[in-house]
């Protein structure tokens, strides 16, 4: 397979992944703040590391995931790159494909962002999620590989 350019997901997806971090810290938060409140902890021993660990996450990680991520659809496959620490770089024949799904949470939709996941035969890695992908790309992807493999089961 010839090395084709990668094409970055959408720049709206790092907005997602911040609000997504932030919404999933924020209820730790809140418990260490009201355990703060009524003095069960010392004032800033808890809520002081979270709102770090908050900033660290959802300043800097989500930059981070986006400019690791990418994609090239060829033909006859999609090749799916990814990882901040464990790099992983997955190609899967359209061949393979048992089926397609496009996926938004609220949050994506709000955005006009989805997630393409291919789900393929076997057992290891048996479904490679794209997300980040604007909603029309992520469908006209969709079907471009639903026409490949129908178009190979004949």
């Amino acid at each position: 397979m010839d090395e084709q350019a990668l094409e970055k997901l959408h720049p709206d997806y790092v907005k997602v992944v911040r609000i997504e971090l932030a919404i999933a810290i924020l209820p730790f938060l809140l418990v260490a703040a009201v355990l703060e409140f009524f003095a069960v902890m010392p004032t800033g021993l808890a809520t002081l590391p979270l709102l770090i660990v908050l900033v660290v996450l959802v300043g800097m990680l989500p930059l981070r995931r986006y400019h690791a991520r990418g994609f090239a659809m060829s033909d006859d496959r999609l090749r799916v790159v990814r990882g901040v620490l464990f790099h992983a770089d997955v190609v899967v024949p359209f061949s393979r494909v048992q089926h397609l799904d496009v996926t938004q949470g609220p949050i994506e939709r709000f955005y006009g962002l989805a997630t393409l996941t291919l789900h393929t035969a076997g057992t290891h890695n048996h479904s490679v999620a794209l997300p980040g992908l604007e909603h029309a790309k992520a469908t006209a992807m969709r079907e471009q590989i639903r026409a490949y493999v129908k178009r190979e089961s004949m």
